[in-house]
């Protein structure tokens, strides 16, 4: 049973991110399933640090706005919102170049938090980073002016 509020319209949610972080560093949603949301993320100069890797920045970058924008799917936007409330990340593996993989999965979706695991995954298919997400939810009043 998918666990959508909103219509998930991967053309839509991409527009979401015109003049934003996301656009910069190339984020794109790609494939949304009943209970996970995906994007991909280029490795190249917007996305690296100085020896030629993967910055770890950019990916917890990818993660947050994977598992963020998973959370606002999963609320009624006139009523709440959601935002972040504390993000981790383990880099397992360096990458220099290609794509990158994230994918979102809640763990648990609760009425005042949210916690969401986020893979990001090389093109191999190997983990490059895990990361754990912890969202607040929050009356909309509260954030949106």
């Amino acid at each position: 049973m998918a666990i959508w509020k909103q219509a998930p319209d991967l053309e839509r949610i991409n527009a979401w991110s015109d003049n934003t972080l996301m656009q910069v560093l190339g984020i794109r949603f790609t494939a949304i399933g009943e209970d996970w949301l995906a994007g991909t993320m280029p490795v190249d100069a917007r996305t690296h640090q100085p020896f030629g890797l993967l910055h770890g920045g950019a990916s917890v970058a990818l993660a947050e706005t994977l598992g963020s924008t998973g959370a606002l799917l999963t609320l009624d936007p006139e009523q709440e919102v959601a935002v972040g409330l504390d993000i981790n990340a383990n880099h397992v593996r360096g990458v220099r170049s290609g794509v990158v993989t994230g994918t979102a999965k809640a763990l648990h979706l609760g009425r005042s938090t949210q916690v969401w695991e986020i893979r990001i995954e090389n093109e191999e298919d190997s983990l490059v980073c895990i990361s754990r997400l912890t969202m607040a939810v929050v009356p909309r009043r509260a954030v949106v002016r």
